[in-house]
């Protein structure tokens, strides 16, 4: 009598459930991740007669935000007018297409808003973009 051999066993990846996994992760991720959107203050953009939209990439453009109070935001941080330089000098020669996009309330006296021009021009950020609103 002969003998007979055990065949292989069989060692494939079962896939059953692999569909089951898939939707999971992605259920997992899409409720655990956050999407980072501009905060500052809160400001009544003014309104223009044209406005063109930036060709800059989002990473490369930094929000100034100045509410009718005088207050000074950037990167969720309030400052003082005389400290606009520091933050955004070591920021634009990190970045050389940094675009600085000024949103200041319109009801915002101008001298802080000429204060804060010419600490952007101390900080060598001549590319300024001031945002407002369609007429």
């Amino acid at each position: 009598m002969a003998i007979k051999k055990k065949s292989k066993a069989k060692t494939g990846i079962p896939t059953a459930s692999m569909s089951d996994i898939i939707f999971m992760l992605l259920i997992f991720f899409m409720a655990a991740t956050t999407l980072k959107t501009v905060e500052g203050l809160k400001v009544s953009l003014p309104r223009a007669r044209s406005i063109a939209k930036l060709d800059t990439p989002k990473q490369s453009v930094l929000y100034v935000f100045i509410d009718r109070t005088g207050r000074i935001s950037i990167q969720d941080k309030l400052l003082n007018a005389e400290e606009v330089t520091g933050v955004i000098y070591p920021l634009r020669r990190s970045d050389n297409l940094l675009t600085i996009s000024l949103r200041a309330d319109q009801e915002t006296q101008m001298g802080i808003v000429s204060d804060v021009q010419n600490q952007l021009r101390d900080a060598s950020a001549l590319k300024v973009n001031y945002s407002a609103k369609p007429k």
